[in-house]
């Protein structure tokens, strides 16, 4: 995947006390995480943090990042709340909430990959 590619998405699985922090989509009815597109010239890293606090309204520090083929998934610590009007609602969680926006699979496979990348 090139991530010059105005297509090339991005999302964070940002972890802080071993929960990871999730947002409501209205618009797709479920919890997601946040993320988005890539924009040109920018690297996936840098399109994870501007999308979580555009989305979740926080900061985040990337660890480790990994192509998915469809996309890039960013395993991140979770870091302060930097804006109070932040897109969407987010909420920690400890397991994956029922009602999910994308595919569980493959947040069964991100989860516990970003898990082992912030705690070893």
């Amino acid at each position: 995947m090139n991530p010059d590619d105005t297509d090339s998405s991005v999302y964070a699985v940002a972890f802080e006390d071993g929960k990871f922090l999730m947002v409501y989509n209205s618009k797709r009815r479920g919890w997601e995480m946040p993320g988005g597109h890539i924009r040109i010239g920018e690297s996936p890293e840098e399109a994870a943090v501007r999308e979580f606090r555009e989305e979740a309204g926080y900061d985040v520090t990337i660890v480790s990042i990994r192509d998915l083929g469809h996309c890039y998934v960013c395993a991140a610590r979770l870091g302060e709340k930097t804006s109070p009007d932040a897109e969407m609602n987010a909420r920690l969680f400890d397991t994956l909430p029922d009602e999910l926006a994308f595919e569980r699979e493959e947040y069964e496979d991100t989860v516990p990959w970003s898990k082992h990348e912030i705690y070893g």
